[in-house]
């Protein structure tokens, strides 16, 4: 299975802009119980200046570890 990619948004001239981010942040990986070099493992992008923490994301990321792990 191919990892998901990051969801971001961004406000520019009063208009919010959502694109793929370069990676998912440390508060989202914490969200779903991976470390940083867990992820990294599995082939997941990490951008760790993100602080913000998306809830598509962890979502996201919930569905791929139920995918990887066979549950």
């Amino acid at each position: 299975m191919e990892p998901p990619k990051a969801i971001v948004r961004r406000k520019h001239r009063e208009v919010i802009k959502v694109r793929e981010g370069r990676g998912f942040s440390p508060r989202e990986l914490e969200a779903v119980g991976l470390s940083v070099r867990e992820a990294r493992k599995l082939g997941l992008y990490v951008d760790e200046r993100r602080r913000s923490l998306r809830e598509e994301n962890v979502e996201a990321l919930k569905r791929f570890l139920e995918a990887v792990r066979g549950e």
